[in-house]
């Protein structure tokens, strides 16, 4: 799949150390591991068949297949060197470092397991300054910025800073419906989500360790196997 932004340098914040704080009371911390492993790994693979070019922002080193940032302040002022380095080439016309291509950026979280290359390519492609995925509870999941004055503020309901951010500098927006990247499985309850519409790495690493979709009253929940683990 080609997109209009191919080859759009996609940032993919990560985080090996100790991920996914909000699964604790149903994975332990190696599982939380090799499930956002698997979750990010489904993102990356998303985001080249989407048309982006990933590359990891981490606090620490990772052993990867695709280019690593480190870079170990928090995850808004890490977003906020990456976008404050490209446009400063973009504007200067400098060389860009053998990561930095400049202008635009997007940033696609590494827990949307669910998404994929279809509604990665929509986002990439949007029309707008700033275009936003958001997230449910009015997060940000996934945007592109390519108005060099923009920068994320990911504390609190980001989308509504994010829309403020935007109007702050002049910058038009562009808000894209997408199931895909509006899930961001970091809950138990969101486990349900991935294992009736997800077939990539972290859905079967889930089913692998147990987990199943039951159905009570009308709603699914998840169930798992006690005797079944990673």
């Amino acid at each position: 799949m080609t997109t209009r932004s191919d080859g759009l340098r996609t940032i993919v914040p990560f985080d090996p150390d100790d991920p996914c704080t909000r699964l604790a009371p149903v994975l332990d911390p190696p599982e939380r591991r090799e499930f956002a492993a698997a979750m990010r790994d489904d993102v990356l693979d998303a985001v080249r068949a989407g048309g982006g070019e990933p590359e990891l922002l981490s606090p620490e080193p990772i052993d990867a297949d695709v280019p690593v940032t480190v870079d170990e302040r928090s995850l808004s002022k890490a977003v906020n060197g990456v976008l404050a380095a490209a446009a400063e080439r973009l504007l200067t016309g400098g060389r860009p470092c053998p990561n930095d291509t400049g202008q635009p950026v997007a940033v696609v979280m590494a827990d949307l397991a669910l998404a994929t290359p279809r509604a990665l390519a929509a986002l990439f492609d949007a029309d707008g300054d700033v275009v936003i995925a958001p997230g449910r509870g009015a997060g940000t999941n996934a945007l592109v910025v390519r108005d060099p004055e923009f920068r994320v503020d990911y504390h609190g309901a980001s989308y509504l800073d994010h829309r403020r951010a935007a109007r702050n500098v002049e910058a038009d927006v562009r808000t894209i419906d997408s199931y895909q990247l509006a899930t961001d499985i970091d809950e138990p309850a969101d486990l349900s989500e991935l294992l009736v519409h997800g077939d990539g790495r972290a859905a079967r690493w889930l089913r692998d360790a147990g987990f199943e979709v039951t159905v009570g009253e009308g709603r699914t929940a998840v169930e798992r196997a006690d005797d079944v683990r990673v």
